[in-house]
């Protein structure tokens, strides 16, 4: 058996393997186009996707609440993570652009969003968001475990803050290549309108004008159909002169298509409706709120649900998770623009006895009325508070039957 010397494999960087080129974050794809997470953010599509994901994100309420055994959550307004979250995260940025910046870097990069949570006297003080490669994360390869460090330093995983996208991947990465194709044909249209924009028309001739009868022709042509004056003027030509109207090929009508795909296509992989991106060719009165609520439950709530998780993980204690304390965030800002709609549903809820009067006032951000605790029909005069047919409410006027049934 052969020990010395040692057999090395030497590796060129002409031809990097796939994880040197996630190190740059550049991965070589069909189109031709090295896309990195910069570049792609520079396809207007890309950013837009991102930016509405991440900042509807943020701009919802976000809170400590304790969940009872009712399954009701109750706000603790004096948490100290509520105040992180709603407040200075640190000295240098705020609760919305941590959590803009958290969901943004899911989106775009494999590690997802990463930051440091700072406990003093066993209380998150502050939570800070590094820079792209001061936090990195290691996994074990038998359990998944995750292993953090924050430069060289080891760091446990309460101490962390990590959103994480689907299969480990960002959505960025995965659609790496439709977006490679939008770079393409936006390439192609700056090319084709700054370099090969076409005339409206050309005018040919049998004879040999030169190039002194050329510029005498056009400008003799500009100055009778060129400005708003001389707009809808007959031409007249001469010496068999023939004017020949130019239109776009059955390709170049294609590519505005093409490209309204590309945004469709990045669209799908983000999980946001396309009317989102501005493709408005498909959206009408009808499905616009419809579309509204997929984008609130097939591509927010699963962000909602793994920020509230990751959060929960960093900024409370094992205790207060045992206490069944959780962060939760309002969806309920993202359905108030409809009022009609939200007025009609909590007076069907309230009608019903499924709500009280006052759980359907706080909806609405207001406070509690007396007598807004009683499950009433306002509707119906059979129902109404101290009538003795509200099962939930005594009517002093009316004596007890001894006689009733037990």
């Amino acid at each position: 058996m052969r020990i010395w010397p040692f057999h090395r494999e030497q590796k060129s960087l002409v031809q990097p393997e796939d994880w040197l080129n996630e190190i740059f974050g550049i991965t070589p794809i069909a189109s031709g186009v090295a896309v990195s997470a910069d570049a792609a953010l520079r396809v207007p599509s890309v950013s837009a996707a991102v930016r509405t994901i991440s900042e509807a994100c943020a701009t919802l309420d976000v809170r400590v609440v304790e969940i009872g055994d009712d399954g009701i959550a109750n706000p603790i307004h004096d948490h100290v993570a509520t105040a992180l979250l709603t407040g200075d995260a640190n000295d240098w940025t705020d609760g919305f652009t941590l959590i803009r910046d958290l969901v943004a870097d899911a989106l775009c990069r494999d590690p997802g969003g990463l930051a440091w949570v700072n406990w003093v006297s066993g209380k998150p003080a502050e939570a800070i968001r590094f820079p792209r490669g001061i936090i990195q994360v290691d996994y074990d390869q038998n359990t998944g475990e995750p292993k953090y460090r924050v430069g060289q330093t080891p760091t446990a995983p309460q101490n962390i803050i990590h959103v994480r996208a689907p299969f480990d991947r960002a959505p960025l990465t995965l659609a790496r290549e439709a977006i490679g194709v939008a770079a393409v044909m936006e390439r192609h249209a700056a090319n084709l309108f700054g370099r090969g924009a076409r005339p409206g028309g050309i005018i040919k001739t049998a004879k040999n004008v030169g190039d002194e009868g050329v510029k005498k022709m056009l400008k003799g042509w500009k100055a009778a159909h060129e400005g708003a004056d001389n707009s809808g003027k007959t031409a007249v030509l001469w010496d068999g002169a023939e004017w020949q109207q130019l239109t776009l090929n059955s390709v170049d009508s294609q590519f505005q298509e093409l490209r309204l795909f590309q945004i469709q296509e990045i669209a799908r992989a983000f999980n946001i409706p396309a009317p989102m991106l501005g493709d408005l060719s498909r959206a009408t009165w009808s499905n616009s709120e419809q579309k509204g609520r997929e984008f609130l439950s097939y591509c927010l709530e699963p962000w909602l649900r793994a920020l509230e998780g990751a959060l929960g993980r960093a900024l409370l204690t094992l205790d207060e998770r045992k206490r069944r304390l959780a962060i939760r965030f309002d969806r309920d800002d993202l359905t108030r623009a409809d009022l009609t709609a939200r007025a009609t549903a909590i007076s069907s809820l309230i009608s019903s006895r499924t709500i009280n009067p006052n759980e359907g006032r706080s909806w609405l951000g207001l406070g509690a009325r007396t007598g807004g605790n009683e499950f009433a029909n306002p509707n119906t005069g059979a129902s109404q508070p101290g009538n003795g047919t509200n099962p939930n409410v005594k009517n002093p006027n009316v004596e007890d039957d001894p006689d009733a049934d037990e």
